[in-house]
């Protein structure tokens, strides 16, 4: 939603501002230099990145409509289901897991949370580490080794799309003087025309430069930074799921566990213990 409407504000300023000095929106309507500009940076993206590269893009640029998922409510709900999860663990074993993490998707307690099941990374980050951990042989160390490898490898591929959208960004401007430049030329082919007709070339090329320079700095860039806080947010996720799921393989108590889990949750979104606890017994978020 605040992308949407940051979009919009940046476009009613350029706007606004241009028509208070009598400019004319005509002059701004270039299709052509638009496909030169969007054209080639297109086709930049395709030579450069893997195709689940650029699908990765165009779903994370979907992505920042809706905005980042971890909020106060989507932790409280987390917090419960490692809650219910470890409860149920220390009643029956944790060998009685096994079946609950070799299909979660049957499971008594992951079917109480579909958000969660929705995220089959997430699920897989769980159920590996509980399954390593009933099969035994694993020291606790090692446990939270793997999951960390594993959320570096998982926020490596997440940021792959977030560079490559950079750098289609920062060449925006470079081909933004390539349009120009292509103006320019078509301009001087018209040097023995009219002066208007001459005028109004040379404003069409200036435009090329102009608009290279927006999409760069106005959208593009902005997008991409919106993806990185979208990515370091489900890293701070990932980061809570390990906190909680070591500090019960450890030997914590079920609420003790889910208390680490809550501590290591971002500030502005961290349910208070009062929070945790009222939902955790069945309070709801």
């Amino acid at each position: 939603m605040f992308a949407i409407i940051g979009i919009v504000v940046v476009i009613g300023a350029i706007i606004g501002g241009y028509l208070m000095e009598h400019g004319n929106l005509a002059v701004l309507m270039q299709p052509a230099e638009l496909v030169i500009i969007g054209g080639a940076a297109l086709g930049t993206l395709f030579i450069a990145n893997p195709l689940p590269t650029i699908i990765a893009i165009f779903k994370g640029l979907i992505g920042i409509i809706g905005g980042s998922k971890y909020n106060k409510a989507y932790y409280l709900e987390q917090l419960k289901m490692l809650n219910d999860l470890f409860t149920h663990a220390r009643k029956n074993g944790l060998v009685k897991l096994e079946a609950d993490v070799e299909e979660p998707d049957k499971s008594p307690v992951f079917t109480k949370y579909p958000k969660f099941l929705k995220d089959h990374h997430a699920v897989y980050f769980v159920c590996d580490t509980l399954r390593m951990a009933i099969t035994g042989g694993v020291a606790h160390f090692d446990l939270d080794q793997m999951m960390e490898a594993d959320m570096d490898v998982h926020h490596h591929e997440q940021a792959e799309p977030v560079a490559a959208l950079s750098t289609v960004g920062d060449a925006l401007p470079g081909l933004g003087i390539v349009a120009a430049v292509l103006g320019v030329v078509i301009t001087m082919g018209s040097l023995g025309g009219p002066p208007e007709e001459i005028g109004h070339k040379v404003a069409a090329a200036l435009v090329g430069t102009f608009l290279g320079i927006l999409l760069c700095y106005g959208f593009i860039g902005p997008m991409a930074s919106n993806m990185t806080k979208i990515n370091d947010a489900e890293h701070q996720y990932y980061n809570f799921l390990r906190i909680g799921v070591m500090a019960f393989i450890k030997g914590s108590a079920p609420i003790t566990a889910v208390e680490f889990g809550r501590r290591v949750i971002p500030a502005h979104v961290r349910p208070t213990f009062k929070e945790m606890e009222k939902n955790c017994k069945g309070g709801g978020a």
